[in-house]
């Protein structure tokens, strides 16, 4: 487009996070195309928005891209496998959050060295993925639809080749060791008889000594006032379960890659009565990237839009998933920091496993869109993916290339992107 400055774009978006951390947001941007992508939701949003549309509106993730899919845990304690990012989901086109999927596994495919023809498979077997979900919860009654999730148990055992089936073990077994107690161990230390969060700086920074960052009262204020209201919109059964843990400490934490810069804080916990630790992440919610397109949602803050939009958008969602608004404006969204959480690390797939990663990844996708959406209509358009797949192959290596360009300006461009992150 016309004006189109991808550089201008990364530094606007900067705007608002706090400065000490901007180069580390930089430097992380750097690494890759596909760790600028993963941190340019919005610029990809500005690229979509003058094109048609199909009129056809999901419950959209807003940045659903390779990376942003993952395991957790149920509240029945099952792992399951979904979108685990929503801090751009709003009400949108449904077609936006598969263009950046697919555009995502084409520069996960080119990180990797693959060859061109494994993008191309990759990205047809996800669109045919997706056609082939959604046409088969076309057909089911609503409340199969709620319930339906992709449950890792049980894809371990349908996976066809015993490579997938391994891989789906190892990253289920790697998450069902990522739980708060462990992360509680390797992130707290004991003072004075005491528990409290280690000073790591600058990717964990407890409240005793973020003065350099912002003015710790201040940091205070925020955290009671925030935990407080947080807990005013959880349901009441979830007020009395928090009664029974105490706030021992808090800290700020660098997260992710595009989240570099927001307000994240990580809070220690303890029950009363036992002691265990219980760590809850309080996350800066920003304005959506896709509402300077699409307007602003019907809530009254960016924490309740995040919140509200995991729970229409996740099969499943974490029992203490919160939102609360601190004094000044600012919003936040709460849930638990590691409850079985994980993820695949895109750069040790094979050709093979990425693209039935890929597929796995649509299919979920197909899942959200469908319980938040028309699935009838939504089948209708689609067919079987197969009229499709060709233009969205062409598409997503289109923009892997815009990408590739808009990653090399902006390191020509920015000083501290040149420096390898801390």
């Amino acid at each position: 487009a016309a004006g189109r400055d991808p550089v201008a774009a990364v530094l606007a978006d900067d705007e608002g996070r706090l400065e000490s951390l901007v180069p580390e947001r930089h430097r992380r941007m750097a690494l890759s195309p596909f760790a600028f992508f993963r941190a340019t939701a919005g610029l990809m949003a500005a690229d979509l928005a003058p094109a048609p549309r199909t009129g056809l509106e999901v419950q959209a993730c807003g940045d659903a891209h390779a990376s942003n899919f993952g395991t957790f845990a149920t509240p029945e304690r099952r792992q399951v496998f979904d979108l685990n990012d929503f801090d751009e989901t709003m009400r949108g086109p449904w077609e936006w959050d598969l263009q950046r999927f697919v555009a995502s596994l084409v520069l996960a495919v080119r990180d990797n060295g693959f060859a061109p023809t494994v993008a191309a498979k990759a990205v047809r077997g996800a669109v045919l993925g997706y056609a082939e979900a959604m046409a088969r919860l076309a057909d089911a009654p609503a409340l199969d639809v709620w319930y339906d999730r992709v449950d890792l148990a049980e894809l371990e055992h349908t996976v066809p080749r015993r490579a997938g089936r391994e891989r789906v073990a190892e990253v289920r077994e790697e998450a069902r060791r990522r739980t708060g107690e462990s992360a509680a161990r390797k992130l707290t230390e004991v003072h004075a008889g005491s528990l409290r969060l280690r000073h790591r700086p600058p990717f964990l920074v407890p409240l005793r000594h973020v003065d350099a960052l912002v003015d710790e009262r201040t940091a205070r204020r925020v955290l009671v006032e925030v935990h407080a209201a947080y807990v005013e919109s959880l349901p009441e059964e979830r007020h009395r379960l928090l009664d029974e843990y105490e706030i021992l400490d808090a800290a700020l934490k660098v997260v992710g890659v595009g989240s570099v810069g927001t307000r994240c804080f990580i809070v220690l916990m303890t029950e009363r009565s036992t002691g265990t630790p219980l760590l809850l992440q309080i996350k800066e919610a920003r304005r959506s990237v896709l509402a300077a397109h699409l307007g602003d949602g019907p809530y009254a803050n960016d924490g309740e839009r995040v919140v509200r939009g995991q729970r229409a958008i996740q099969a499943t969602s974490d029992i203490f998933l919160g939102w609360t608004v601190a004094r000044g404006g600012r919003s936040y969204y709460v849930r638990q920091f590691r409850d079985m959480k994980g993820s695949v690390d895109l750069s040790t797939l094979t050709p093979r496993l990425l693209r039935g990663y890929g597929r796995m990844c649509a299919q979920a996708l197909a899942l959200a869109h469908a319980g938040s959406g028309d699935r009838q209509q939504l089948t209708g358009y689609l067919g079987d993916g197969a009229e499709l797949a060709p233009a969205l192959v062409r598409f997503a290596q289109r923009y892997a290339d815009q990408v590739e360009a808009d990653h090399a300006a902006f390191v020509a461009a920015v000083p501290e992107a040149a420096v390898p992150p801390s």
